[in-house]
């Protein structure tokens, strides 16, 4: 018998477990699985969460976080990775630490919903906007998150523009101000600024309620492209093609709202 070994590239994602399998770790993997890359990661908390909300949120020890980095990175290796849900100012501190020798870094500045509320403290927006943005390959705030990082309301597309240049002020390659969050003609239109090109990102509006992950996804989306050699905005135009096939897919279970269809081509 012939055995066949195979090396594929390595992402790494840093979030939070989604017992309802539709967002953080769980999206991750899927996504990163979808796209034949090999998917590692460390917690940093465990929620207790289904297509209703979330029930309860315990952080794990700091220590636990970065040992699981550490594991991963010295011997499966990190050729992209990213962040999410890193809940408080110590754990994001811990993190930046240890993500800052690690190639192609993508951060999904989890701080608030796409509906508005805010999910950490202000310390650990404050940590976050000092110690991780200026790590950034490609940062991925929302509408809000963007609002937060550039001190400034964001209710058209040129708001959406100002916001990326005054947040890639701030350190990161380039950001994606992500227009997920509005219920108008902004709905599904993200703003791309890297330095260079102010881009407008446009994919259709899919009808579905069905919506609990798109942002994890897309993050993780954009790691798993850098990690199979796309440049950053290659990167982020697959991945968004990737979460609005997914979402032409979604998943109607549970009785709130069900996470996009991250296997679809299996259903």
């Amino acid at each position: 018998m012939t055995r066949h070994s195979l090396c594929p590239p390595s992402a790494l994602t840093i979030a939070g477990s989604d017992s309802g399998g539709g967002a953080g770790i769980q999206a991750d993997l899927r996504t990163f699985s979808f796209h034949r890359v090999h998917g590692t990661s460390a917690l940093t908390c465990v929620t207790a969460q289904n297509t209703l909300g979330v029930m309860r949120v315990d952080a794990l020890p700091t220590e636990a976080v970065t040992a699981q980095i550490e594991a991963v990175a010295s011997d499966i290796g990190v050729t992209s990775l990213k962040t999410g849900m890193l809940l408080n100012a110590e754990i994001i501190k811990a993190v930046a630490e240890k993500i800052a020798d690690l190639p192609q870094r993508v951060v999904d500045p989890v701080m608030v919903s796409r509906t508005g509320a805010q999910l950490i403290d202000d310390d650990a927006i404050a940590t976050l906007q000092s110690a991780l943005l200026p790590l950034a390959t490609v940062l991925t705030p929302n509408r809000y998150e963007a609002q937060l990082l550039s001190g400034q309301d964001i209710t058209t597309l040129a708001d959406m523009e100002a916001a990326a240049q005054a947040i890639h002020a701030q350190g990161p390659q380039a950001v994606l101000v992500k227009g997920g969050g509005f219920t108008n003609e902004l709905r599904g239109v993200d703003v791309w600024y890297d330095g260079t090109q102010l881009l407008t990102l446009r994919t259709e509006t899919v009808a579905t309620d069905h919506t609990h992950g798109t942002g994890c996804t897309l993050s993780a989306a954009i790691a798993a492209n850098l990690a199979l050699g796309k440049d950053p905005l290659e990167a982020t135009r697959a991945a968004k093609t990737y979460v609005t096939e997914a979402l032409h897919h979604a998943l109607a279970i549970g009785s709130g709202q069900g996470p996009v269809g991250h296997f679809y081509p299996l259903l």
